[in-house]
């Protein structure tokens, strides 16, 4: 029986690395294309070690090199993104030609290529402000920075070669995503990273704001399983991927407080510009694909700070 082959865009990145590892665990030919701007050769150096994936250096603006790799592939699963709010306000182009073009270099690869459906990572931060919560994937989109624009227009791209050239896609729009190997040294580092290395140094975490905002904090492992469940079925279009609970940043300061056994209290500077205040997943839609969160948000901070 002929093997399964995927190819994984930043999948040398925190959710791609997670994401090949398990492609590999369920016997999958795996291809793995990053630029290493932000992703990281030791997430996935014992794969290549044990020559169980095929890493290729390349960027996804790079459309002949997508087309060459993506032949004979069954699924795509996309990953590769400047995936950061306040790296998009510094400099708006940049993020569009990799989020934008890049995902639309995939989509002609793909089609090309015959390729048996495009898994898409989109983004929550597509909803914005807008005053429906939880968040519902039919509700009016309010981007509030140009990744969410970015984001938002991968998307339609999706849409598009769905509809034009048959080709099945299938968007996910993960919530806030945390777990091993994400990176803590950016500028643009995602909140709970940050938190936990500042308590791990002794230092207050650092909120913009009052710390009333909130997020619907989701664990890499659930993404990883979505992310197969969607490859897997028939479905097509776009799905929250969530938990369904939200937390406030204070709330997630005092639940990393108490793993650790610290009394240290954050600190608080004025709000960034882009910031959305509140941010829940509806997941009816995403149990279609039969996913159901396994990780409660202390759970998975356990994994993380206890492994």
């Amino acid at each position: 029986m002929k093997k399964m082959k995927a190819l994984v865009t930043g999948g040398a990145g925190f959710i791609g690395s997670h994401i090949a590892q398990e492609l590999v665990a369920r016997s999958y030919d795996v291809i793995v294309i990053d630029d290493l701007s932000t992703g990281k050769i030791d997430n996935i150096e014992e794969l290549i070690s044990k020559a169980e994936i095929e890493f290729v250096l390349g960027n996804v603006t790079d459309l002949s090199l997508l087309k060459r790799i993506s032949e004979n592939v069954d699924y795509i699963f996309h990953e590769a993104a400047i995936a950061s709010v306040p790296r998009s306000i510094d400099n708006p182009l940049v993020s569009h030609v990799v989020n934008v073009t890049g995902t639309l270099n995939v989509l002609m690869a793909a089609a090309g290529n015959h390729v048996k459906k495009v898994i898409y990572a989109s983004s929550c931060a597509i909803y914005g402000n807008n005053s429906v919560v939880p968040n519902r994937e039919d509700i009016a989109p309010d981007p509030q920075s140009p990744y969410a624009v970015t984001k938002l227009a991968a998307e339609y791209y999706c849409d598009v070669f769905n509809r034009v050239y048959g080709l099945p896609t299938i968007c996910l729009r993960y919530f806030n995503v945390y777990g091993s190997r994400q990176d803590h040294n950016s500028q643009y580092a995602a909140v709970i990273p940050k938190f936990i290395q500042r308590i791990l140094d002794g230092k207050s975490p650092v909120i913009y704001g009052d710390g009333e905002q909130s997020r619907d904090f989701v664990f890499v492992k659930d993404i990883v399983e979505a992310n197969l469940l969607a490859a897997e079925s028939e479905f097509r279009g776009v799905f929250n991927i969530g938990t369904g609970e939200s937390y406030s940043l204070n709330q997630l300061a005092d639940i990393l407080a108490r793993i650790k056994g610290s009394t240290i209290r954050p600190i608080y500077e004025a709000p960034r510009v882009g910031d959305v205040r509140h941010s829940v997943a509806d997941i009816s839609k995403a149990k279609m694909l039969d996913f159901n969160p396994k990780y409660k948000l202390e759970s998975g901070l356990r994994q993380i700070l206890l492994p």
